[in-house]
């Protein structure tokens, strides 16, 4: 959260502007909710989001289930302290009532999150995973399946069920450069297209779908090209049923919840 100088008329006018153009969620909101969206909105929507699902500045704290389950008392001495090194800086001049609706406000953001848990059948989605939706080529779970992308282990532990729907469904949105395409060419002209496991200035290794590791001079390359486009394929939507959909992501959660958190493959995924 970060501070910006935005008054509070301001604030409430383009709030209910917004949710109005969204289908009058403004209506049922008293004086008290519509200054603790106000408050929010210029204390906090500048580096997570008019919705708190995050921007570029700060993460998603509305789907993200470790944020969730934080207690109210939790997310009062966050907002109280700060967090040091986190760019979150203390909020306790706005005074203790009005930290106390911020939180209030929070929890209205994350509405039925919580219970935005997966309805498919896992054993099925296993059979996706490995089959139909070609994941296993990319990725491994258990220590099975592929490496050109990232462990999928643990993945589902501190994500939503909507979350990872948007990750599968939207690879593209809010894509990390870690996970663009890219595609060199080498002096005898062949191209070869992977993804970076590390780069400097001089160097890459690029790691083509095949699991072959290109040690690559970047002063040898006739051309490097970053591609806008995740490695993820961006087809799943017509690829799989909406039901096939609820079994993929219902195994990710029952692969996660037998792997101890904070284990795993030792790395975050960054497939969302």
């Amino acid at each position: 959260m970060r501070v910006f100088a935005i008054s509070r008329t301001v604030c409430i006018n383009g709030l209910l502007i917004l949710a109005s153009a969204a289908g009058q969620k403004d209506q049922g909101m008293n004086s008290a909710d519509r200054i603790a969206a106000a408050t929010f909105a210029a204390n906090c929507a500048g580096c997570h989001g008019l919705d708190g699902k995050g921007g570029e500045r700060a993460p998603d704290i509305v789907m993200q289930v470790s944020t969730r389950q934080l207690s109210d008392r939790q997310l009062l001495q966050i907002l109280q302290k700060g967090v040091p090194r986190k760019a979150m800086p203390s909020f306790n001049y706005l005074g203790g009532d009005t930290l106390r609706s911020l939180v209030a406000y929070l929890r209205a953001l994350q509405g039925n999150a919580a219970s935005a848990t997966p309805v498919g059948d896992p054993t099925n989605g296993e059979k996706i995973f490995f089959g139909k939706g070609d994941c296993s080529n990319c990725h491994m779970v258990r220590g099975k399946g592929g490496f050109y992308s990232s462990d999928l282990t643990s993945y589902a532990q501190n994500r939503s069920a909507e979350a990872i729907r948007d990750a599968i469904l939207f690879p593209n949105r809010n894509l990390n450069p870690r996970n663009r395409k890219l595609r060199a060419t080498l002096p005898n002209g062949r191209g070869v297209e992977g993804i970076a496991r590390n780069e400097d200035n001089f160097s890459v290794q690029l790691l083509s779908p095949d699991g072959t590791l290109h040690l690559l001079n970047k002063s040898d390359l006739t051309s490097l090209s970053y591609s806008n486009e995740s490695a993820m394929p961006a087809d799943y939507a017509t690829r799989l049923s909406s039901t096939e959909l609820d079994d993929l992501i219902s195994y990710l959660y029952s692969v996660s919840e037998k792997q101890p958190k904070g284990r795993g493959n030792g790395k975050e995924s960054d497939e969302d």
